[in-house]
């Protein structure tokens, strides 16, 4: 077990750490409105550097989205190196169905997704089913405001645990901002389902595939030389470091309010996995 992180001013120190460095989008770079200034430089300092910087988001739709979600918040796509969103992981495994869970889903999917997005399921060669009753398994890649509550979902995921429908669930956030503030988000609902013994399978942070398919990006660098930046201790720094990965947590993110309520999640002293290697307020060089 590693001694607590050390507080750092900027990232310029400690740069000869890491080859490659990954950033969370929510509260790392933006908090919905504008590409923080800070953020901006430092984006574009490691990359000066030599390094090369990938956004890792667990929006569940597709990478191309939220690259235009980043332009249109002031990041062009010209700025970093790529993005993978869980959506986007989600959708390639489906394509691919080289390995579990994605070797294991059959054909047939209802989909559950925000604003009636379906480019998850594009290009792929599935069957959207208009109700769960003639679906082979579930697709949750995002929710409506209005049906964010999980207890609305309860008679129909009921019924569905009890033809043990697999859930493939392609956002593992518990919470997220909608119109009039925090409300549940895709993870919870998915958590709503195992608890009448559904079975689901998550693809975005902490949980290893959007992990491997970001060193696959990278050409399988070490993890050891790939820096996770993000506000979550739960899903970015706990996900990095089962990975393996250097961890920067930033204090000051949308998350920060939990932290604070929540003094089981402290990150001083000797910690757990979701022990950070080091701490700064905002993202800065």
């Amino acid at each position: 077990m590693r001694d607590g992180p050390i507080d750092i001013a900027g990232l310029g120190t400690i740069v000869e750490h890491f080859d490659h460095v990954l950033l969370d989008q929510w509260g790392t770079l933006h908090e919905g409105r504008s590409i923080f200034p800070e953020a901006r430089d430092c984006v574009a300092r490691p990359r000066e550097a030599g390094k090369r910087v990938l956004v890792l988001s667990n929006s569940g739709k597709r990478a191309s989205s939220n690259a235009q979600r980043l332009a249109s918040l002031g990041l062009p796509t010209e700025a970093y190196d790529g993005i993978l969103t869980s959506g986007e992981v989600t959708w390639i495994g489906l394509k691919e169905r080289k390995h579990a869970p994605f070797t294991e889903l059959r054909r047939t999917c209802f989909l559950i997704t925000r604003g009636g997005d379906r480019t998850i399921v594009d290009g792929l060669d599935l069957d959207v089913a208009g109700d769960i009753e003639n679906a082979e398994f579930i697709l949750l890649a995002g929710l409506d405001d209005s049906a964010a509550e999980p207890e609305r979902w309860r008679r129909c995921l009921t019924g569905a645990a009890s033809r043990r429908l697999p859930m493939l669930c392609a956002n593992p956030d518990l919470t997220m901002f909608g119109a009039n503030g925090l409300m549940p988000a895709p993870g919870a609902l998915a958590r709503f389902y195992q608890t009448f013994g559904g079975h689901v399978t998550f693809v975005g942070k902490p949980h290893m595939p959007i992990f491997a398919a970001a060193l696959d990006r990278l050409g399988h660098p070490a993890p050891a030389r790939v820096l996770m930046i993000g506000d979550s201790l739960d899903h970015d720094i706990a996900g990095a470091h089962a990975a393996g990965m250097l961890t920067l947590f930033l204090r000051a993110g949308v998350r920060r309010d939990h932290l604070m309520a929540d003094k089981s999640k402290t990150i001083h002293g000797r910690g757990d996995a979701r022990t950070p290697h080091w701490t700064m307020n905002r993202l800065a060089w």
